[in-house]
């Protein structure tokens, strides 16, 4: 019998003629010595069996992958690991939808885990794309099934992350759906009686995202100085109304109100103390700055619908409310604001985001680009 570094195994055959291999080894999931036992057909196949146990328990990895199937591991993982997690708890809850929908369900649930190759993970994504599903959504799917087979390792039941030797699903970049400064004008009378037309008009000004209007409250404005702080999101999480933690970092800013900004947030707040009056005791007290007619914060959704229908209105497709973020970048750099400048107003964590989502210009900007230099070289 050898030693090992960590491990010592011998070889020794059954009186069915048929060979086993024990080997002695720290078991990175409890800490304490095991004795397992390995079998082959002959001498040569327990051998190398013995060989490929032995390297692995000398790197601390287990000398062999558990049994239990992708899906098992995948429910305790989103129950602990995950939900103990420091992640938003928005992100939580998307990555415990992914594993629910997209990971655990059979056939691919259904591998054990000591059976999982990189092959079987280029065959997820494959039957990912004949889903039609979106390139964002199999890269976050790809990338919670990384991170749990990552922790699975940690926990001593692989020695490796199959998920780690697949190249990352790309994403293609497609261009951001933006109204010109006159179809906007035109959306917003559309939605002039809407109890929504302030916040869109808000988010059409600023390039807010829905979520980070939607949480603003009246302590995030200064309305003499003329600013706002964006500080959290709100959202549906678990099926209740919860404000968290912003997008990125760069998300916590301070953005500036235009004159006309500040007398129609005056105005709106003049509205909602005389709501608040009107209600009485069935108010419920929220301090945002858009809520409902009963003093409650306002259902997202909601804000989609009245956009939605005023787009109608006007006969304009594919508008969303996101749609209006990217008008008002896209105008800002065709009015030439500095992209630098316009990411600290979008909040984007990194200035290439934004450089990858408005790497666009309208044909009357190229045009004016073009005849101006020609003019400046005397052509």
């Amino acid at each position: 019998m050898g030693k090992r570094a960590n491990g010592e195994g011998s070889i020794y055959p059954r009186s069915d003629g048929k060979w086993c291999a024990a080997i002695v080894a720290n078991d990175p999931a409890t800490g304490r010595r095991r004795r397992t036992v390995l079998y082959g057909k002959t001498r040569t196949e327990v051998r190398l069996k013995l060989k490929a146990a032995t390297e692995r328990a000398e790197t601390g990895g287990p000398v062999r992958d558990a049994k239990a199937t992708l899906a098992a591991w995948l429910t305790q993982w989103r129950k602990t690991t995950l939900a103990a997690s420091n992640r938003k708890e928005s992100t939580r809850e998307l990555y415990a939808s992914l594993s629910g929908s997209h990971l655990e369900p059979a056939p691919f649930g259904a591998i054990p885990l000591d059976r999982l190759r990189p092959s079987d993970v280029d065959a997820l994504i494959l039957a990912l794309r004949a889903k039609h599903l979106a390139d964002s959504t199999i890269r976050s799917t790809f990338t919670v099934l990384r991170l749990a087979l990552g922790d699975a390792v940690r926990d001593g039941l692989v020695a490796k992350n199959p998920a780690a030797a697949v190249k990352r699903p790309a994403v293609t970049h497609t261009e951001a759906r933006h109204l010109s400064a006159a179809e906007v004008r035109t959306l917003l009378a559309a939605a002039q009686g809407s109890r929504y037309h302030a916040m869109l008009s808000l988010i059409a000004a600023t390039g807010l995202r829905r979520g980070e209007a939607a949480a603003l409250t009246w302590s995030d404005v200064d309305l003499a100085a003329g600013t706002l702080r964006v500080r959290g999101t709100l959202a549906r999480i678990g099926g209740e109304l919860k404000v968290t933690e912003p997008k990125t970092t760069k998300s916590r800013r301070t953005l500036p109100l235009s004159p006309a900004l500040i007398a129609m947030l005056k105005a709106h707040r003049k509205q909602q103390a005389a709501e608040r009056l009107h209600a009485g005791s069935e108010w419920a007290g929220a301090s945002h700055v858009f809520m409902t007619e009963a003093g409650r914060p306002v259902e997202p959704r909601n804000i989609l619908r009245a956009l939605s229908s005023a787009a109608e209105t006007v006969g304009l497709s594919g508008v969303g409310v996101h749609t209006l973020r990217h008008s008002a970048a896209t105008q800002w750099l065709e009015n030439g604001i500095h992209l630098k400048a316009v990411s600290d107003l979008l909040g984007h964590g990194d200035i290439s985001i934004t450089a990858d989502i408005y790497g666009h210009v309208s044909e009357e900007t190229s045009r004016a680009a073009i005849v101006g230099l020609s003019d400046a070289i005397g052509l």
